[in-house]
C-alpha cells in the first residue's frame, strides 16, 4: 500500500465523521503490507489521563522497530470549548497503538505554532531513540511496514501482546513485532513509561518534520 492518503474531508454531521472514520479503520487490515497507523498506550488509559489539546504534531523515523504490538481505535476529548474543536464537537476518532517496546533512528518532532515550527530532533548520532510502552493517538501514519505474529480482526479487550486491553467489541490487530521504514505519523497525544532520547536538540524553525 502506498503512504496512507489524506484525512477525508470533515462533515457537518459528527455521527457521519466517526463513521468515515470508523470504515478507514476496517480498512487497516488491507494495508498491512505498506503502512500503520499508530497510537500506543502505557496501561490503557495513559492516553485518556489528560485532555488533549487538539493541535496535530508530525513525528518521523528513519525506522521504527518496536515489539509487543498493538491497535484500535480510540475517543480522545478536547477540554470544553477548546478553541481548536472546529466542528469536531471537542472529540476526535484516532487509532490507538501500542509498543511496549520500540527504538527510532534519526527521530523528529514538530508542531506548527502559527508561522513557526516548534521542532526536536534526536537520534541522529548512531543511537537510536528508546521507548517503553509508548504511545500515540494518531489519525495519520506511512510508511513500508513488516509484522510477525501478525492477528488481524480480534476483540481489542482480549489483546494480550503490548500488555493493554482495548475496548470491548472493538476490531482491532496485534502483532509480536513491527519493523516500518521511513515512517512517518501525524499525532494528537504521546506517553511513554520510559523515553530516551539521545542527542536530543530543540529549536524554533521555518520548516517541519
Amino acid at each position: 500500500m502506498a503512504p496512507s492518503a489524506e484525512q477525508p474531508a470533515a462533515t457537518s454531521n459528527g455521527r457521519g465523521r466517526v463513521r468515515l472514520r470508523r470504515a478507514a479503520l476496517m480498512a487497516i487490515p488491507a494495508c498491512v503490507t505498506a503502512g500503520v497507523l499508530v497510537t500506543l498506550t502505557a496501561q490503557s488509559v495513559l492516553a485518556n489521563q489528560f485532555a488533549i489539546s487538539g493541535m496535530a504534531f508530525q513525528v518521523t523515523a528513519d525506522r521504527l522497530d518496536g515489539s509487543g504490538f498493538e491497535q484500535f481505535g480510540t475517543l480522545d476529548n478536547m477540554i470544553e470549548n477548546s478553541p481548536n474543536a472546529g466542528d469536531t464537537g471537542g472529540q476526535l476518532f484516532l487509532i490507538q497503538t501500542v509498543v511496549k517496546k520500540a527504538s527510532l533512528a534519526k527521530l523528529c518532532q514538530s508542531v506548527n505554532l502559527g508561522g513557526i515550527n516548534l521542532l526536536i530532533t534526536a537520534g541522529d548520532k548512531g543511537t537510536p531513540v528508546t521507548a517503553e510502552n509508548l504511545t500515540t493517538d494518531s489519525d495519520l501514519m506511512s510508511g513500508d511496514a513488516e509484522f510477525k505474529g501478525l492477528e488481524v480482526g480480534r476483540d481489542a479487550s482480549t489483546f494480550d501482546k503490548g500488555g493493554v486491553a482495548g475496548p470491548p467489541g472493538m476490531f482491532g490487530q496485534q502483532g509480536d513485532t513491527v519493523a516500518v521504514d521511513h515512517f512517518r505519523q501525524q499525532n494528537y497525544a504521546t506517553t511513554a513509561g520510559t523515553f530516551r532520547l539521545p542527542n536530543m536538540h530543540l529549536s524554533f524553525s521555518a520548516d517541519g518534520c
